[in-house]
């Protein structure tokens, strides 16, 4: 959902417009007034990261020059492919506010903050209309703010390479959400927000990011409470910004006045000359040449960095913030990222092939390799009925022999084993988490996908149009206010709906989200098969190419 619905809805705006001081400067809002909503929108959390300031962490912005600020919409979104050019700007680092209308600034309302997903490589704030949130926490009397941001795309927020890494240019998208978290620390309590009270949730890259940040024993002083929808800090392939030397020669290769230095170990000095153009046409070059599906993740940044290591290492050895989180996966997370090639075989020998060239990692040895892929092999038959997507027989859909299959293994190695180690360790240490898995069905969609990868969005953000999913929705975003509001999915607020029980070492349970059976299942399927991923972390070091 997008903005301009919410706009559209309101045909016309009250004459008054909400205004909030932000030091000596007056922003200018929207009042959304058929819904009872304030918008504040494209507030500069940081400096543009333009000229000498491109390919460097951002620089925190809680104050604005001039007298106004004209915060009535979006701002243009991060430079990304596929979308115009005239929506989009490197002047992107902005952050947005819903809020309920008539709040004093004293108000204290506890803070939802949303990071977006789109591999790392797209994305944008605009795409996602908070208002049905927001409306709902006020009918059912526990009201809230809502906060959104943009952050740097593909090779500007994720740089690779060896002098990235020199550079301390590595991660920098995780730096952009950790300096709007510190704008909303500085800020949010002149919309009325209360900044001890701010639960980070997203989706997808947006979920991974949030993972990631809680790497960081530290994160607790930004933020109480998380949710995370399909992602954890080890979903992403993990590697040193090195081995990905070809993804920023690439992109280097894409800007013309640079194209000559794109196999050198000095390009920054050049790039932060170049403009925004062709900037853009190095993004759209590096990612349409990456030889992996995602090529500009997270990266292994060293000591002191955000990920200093392996997250199951960092797990194992109890660093990571302390904090409440609800985190859950969709039914058939692998089926988006198999490739769909009707040529396309996968027996045993593709398999293993795609396995020791997409899994190699320095950490073990060739051996150790070898005996885990005849595992998967035999622990992942290649049946159509166990495959991905599950609960579909023998159906095929027309697709390559063993997509099932490898959907099944894509799904778990990268979504599913990674959100049960993560929540078993969570919860080992004593930390209070909550667990689902959404399956609802998904009849306006392709068959062959399930419930797939980020189905479960539109339920979150009430943008789902099917009457039979309005339900489900409603319930979702109850659980999800709830636990902002209190900590507790179970407040007993809003509508009537089953208590979702905590996820414990003795009662290891997930909440089945489905408009028909919505009700606590074990968190034991594929049991076999994800222990043997989890007893292995080092070995699954994640997909490449396929995922």
């Amino acid at each position: 959902m997008h903005l301009s619905l919410l706009l559209a809805l309101a045909s016309g705006v009250t004459a008054t417009a909400p205004t909030v001081s932000l030091g000596g400067t007056t922003l200018v809002g929207r009042d959304v007034s058929l819904l009872k909503q304030d918008f504040f929108g494209g507030i500069p959390y940081a400096e543009p990261p333009l000229g000498q300031l491109r390919l460097k962490p951002p620089v925190l912005k809680t104050r604005l020059s001039g007298a106004t600020f004209n915060a009535s919409n979006f701002s243009r979104f991060c430079l990304q492919p596929g979308s115009s050019p005239t929506e989009m700007s490197e002047d992107c680092l902005t952050i947005n506010v819903f809020r309920p209308s008539g709040i004093s600034e004293n108000a204290k309302l506890p803070v939802f903050f949303w990071t977006y997903g789109g591999g790392f490589q797209d994305g944008a704030a605009n795409i996602y209309n908070a208002s049905a949130i927001v409306a709902q926490s006020v009918a059912r009397q526990t009201p809230l703010i809502f906060v959104s941001f943009n952050y740097r795309l593909g090779p500007l927020g994720f740089p690779q390479g060896a002098e990235a890494s020199r550079e301390y240019a590595l991660n920098l998208a995780l730096k952009d959400q950790l300096t709007a978290l510190e704008w909303v620390q500085a800020n949010i309590e002149y919309f009325g927000g209360d900044r001890s009270k701010v639960t980070v949730f997203g989706e997808s890259a947006g979920a991974i990011m949030t993972a990631v940040q809680l790497l960081n024993p530290d994160f607790s002083n930004v933020a109480r409470a998380a949710i995370f929808e399909s992602g954890s800090a080890a979903t992403p392939v993990e590697h040193t910004a090195e081995a990905r030397e070809v993804d920023w020669a690439n992109f280097v290769g894409g800007v013309p006045e640079c194209a000559s230095l794109a196999n050198t170990s000095h390009t920054f000095d050049c790039l932060r000359t170049a403009n925004t153009s062709s900037i853009l046409n190095g993004v759209i070059t590096a990612i349409s040449k990456a030889p992996e599906l995602f090529g500009f993740d997270p990266t292994l940044d060293g000591p002191g960095g955000f990920i200093p290591d392996r997250p199951s290492r960092l797990f194992k050895a109890g660093r990571f913030a302390r904090i409440p989180f609800i985190t859950g996966t969709n039914l058939d997370e692998g089926t988006a990222f198999t490739p769909r090639d009707p040529d396309m075989i996968y027996n045993d020998d593709t398999l293993r092939e795609f396995f020791l060239a997409n899994l190699t990692p320095s950490d073990v040895s060739a051996q150790t390799l070898d005996s885990a892929i005849d595992r998967m092999l035999e622990l992942y038959p290649d049946v159509p009925a166990l495959g991905s997507p599950f609960n579909t027989g023998n159906e095929t859909f027309g697709l390559p022999q063993g997509y099932k299959r490898f959907a099944a293994i894509n799904g778990d190695v990268s979504f599913q084993s990674q959100r049960r180690l993560w929540q078993q360790t969570a919860a080992q240490a004593g930390v209070k988490t909550y667990g689902y898995l959404f399956t609802q069905p998904q009849p306006a969609g392709n068959p062959s996908l399930g419930v797939s990868h980020g189905s479960e969005v539109l339920f979150v953000f009430g943008g789902v149009t099917n009457p039979a999913d309005v339900p489900l929705s409603r319930t979702m975003i109850d659980y999800w206010v709830s636990f902002v509001t209190s900590l507790d999915p179970n407040d007993g607020k809003g509508l009537p709906r089953p208590s979702w029980a905590q996820y414990t070492p003795q009662n290891e349970v997930l909440l089945q989200l489905n408009g028909q059976n919505t009700t606590l299942i074990p968190d034991n399927f594929r049991e076999e098969q994800i222990g043997f991923i989890n007893e292995n972390p080092i070995t699954f070091l994640h997909k490449k190419r396929f995922l």
